[in-house]
């Protein structure tokens, strides 16, 4: 009887220590239920975030390839005005000079002319 009694006791501790130990074990497992909410959370929240980042990353790389072909074009424009500059120089430019300095050459010649003229009417 005093074995049976011992026996009951022994029962009961380990149904007790069962129950302390499934508390610990339910609180984790309430853990783990809130832990898996709030990914699907996370995640109907982020996969649209997501989305919406790849439609602008894409949007920003069609308008860079608009402002490429523009700068491509402006590029082009200026190489052509470079051109289009050394062209008039080589073909304007060079008379021009030459009209200038035959002008200045004949300006010179009558001023000299003229101080010789004048020099020459005070000596009289």
């Amino acid at each position: 009887m005093i074995g049976d009694i011992a026996g009951l006791i022994a029962a009961v501790a380990f149904v007790a220590l069962v129950g302390l130990l499934a508390v610990p074990l339910v609180k984790l497992g309430k853990v783990f239920d809130t832990t898996t909410e709030s990914i699907k959370d996370l995640t109907a929240h982020s996969v649209p975030i997501l989305d919406e980042s790849a439609q602008t990353v894409a949007s920003a790389n069609s308008q860079l390839v608009k402002v490429d072909t523009i700068t491509t074009s402006a590029a082009e424009v200026s190489q052509n005005v470079s051109a289009l500059t050394g062209l008039y120089a080589a073909a304007f430019g060079a008379p021009v000079v030459k009209v200038a300095a035959f002008s200045y050459g004949v300006r010179k010649a009558f001023g000299q002319a003229a101080s010789k003229v004048r020099g020459a009417g005070k000596d009289s």
